[in-house]
């Protein structure tokens, strides 16, 4: 008899690296290559496989982490990151070179997992994350430190985020109760109040003037950046003077920025049994050569051990 309760594990795969990266000290693999940010990512997917027993997971990829038509809707977005720009080719973000080494060596081991790993050209992982978790059909948990992805908060599509802001033995579930409790808005108006407020590690300037409380008591009254301005427009609005100026000298940001803001939910993405989470890795062989290379035996096999765990479960 094979178990029919299934949920899907979207992994915001970039964010977990990072963080991996830069909050464990070096672990040398026999070369000498430092290989934290590999095994903190891998003892992170154990970790959560394990606690939330997932049927599918994920591994979302940023195939471009400033997507063009983002820039060309508003140029600031990411532009502090950048370190070169090059031209007819994608801009290249600025990422400590001990960590840039790891990523080749992440993507080999998740293939020899058999783990899935879905990006999209022209596309940020947010956008395979929103995309992946709208329709999906099934309980589905996203793993990021972003908060620009609360606006996928859904109770009824039963969509939450694992936010990992503290820490991933720390993240904290975010359903739509925990986004009205701490910012005073519905998980459907998350991306209008990013939008109002910025968000400087976006290059997201936000409208001046205009704060998390102050953001927070127009969309109460206005639902949304449609009614706001349409209320800054109306002589006869009961929009007080002060927010009424900095709304409409924001008009055009206010006019491109949603778009920026807002993650794609119709990309094309392979769905179904292509986002199955394996019960045995996929290339044995290889991954125990990985392991060997790069000193990962630890790691791989707990992982190994969890997806064989998760795999005769889901067939008692």
């Amino acid at each position: 008899m094979t178990t029919t309760t299934q949920r899907l594990l979207l992994l915001d795969t970039a964010s977990l690296y990072f963080r991996a990266f830069f909050g464990s000290p070096e672990i040398l693999s026999p070369d000498g290559t430092n290989v934290n940010a590999v095994r903190g990512l891998l003892d992170y997917i154990s970790r959560l496989a394990e606690q939330y027993e997932p049927t599918h997971l994920v591994c979302c990829w940023d195939d471009d982490w400033r997507p063009q038509w983002r820039v060309d809707l508003l140029s600031s977005y990411k532009a502090h990151r950048v370190v070169a720009e090059i031209a007819g080719a994608p801009d290249v973000e600025e990422v400590p070179d001990p960590l840039e080494l790891q990523v080749p060596v992440i993507r080999e081991v998740l293939a020899a997992f058999g783990i899935a790993v879905v990006g999209a050209p022209g596309y940020e992982a947010d956008d395979v994350i929103g995309t992946l978790a709208t329709g999906a059909g099934l309980p589905v948990d996203v793993v990021t430190g972003d908060r620009d992805l609360f606006q996928l908060v859904d109770d009824a599509a039963q969509v939450r985020i694992l936010y990992v802001g503290r820490g991933v033995g720390r993240h904290e579930k975010v359903d739509e109760a925990w986004v009205l409790e701490k910012y005073a808005v519905r998980a459907d108006q998350y991306a209008d109040f990013a939008t109002l407020r910025g968000d400087a590690s976006d290059g997201l300037p936000g409208v001046k003037g205009v704060g998390e409380k102050t953001a927070a008591s127009l969309l109460q009254k206005y639902d949304d950046i449609a009614g706001i301005r349409a209320a800054a427009e109306d002589p006869g609005s009961d929009l007080g003077p002060g927010p009424r100026t900095k709304i409409k000298d924001a008009a055009p940001y206010l006019e491109v920025a949603p778009r920026v803001v807002a993650v794609a939910r119709d990309i094309d993405l392979p769905r179904g049994d292509a986002l199955a989470l394996p019960a045995t890795p996929a290339d044995p062989e290889g991954l125990e050569a990985l392991a060997e290379r790069w000193g990962l035996t630890s790691p791989v096999a707990r992982l190994t051990g969890v997806l064989e765990k998760l795999g005769a479960a889901r067939t008692v």
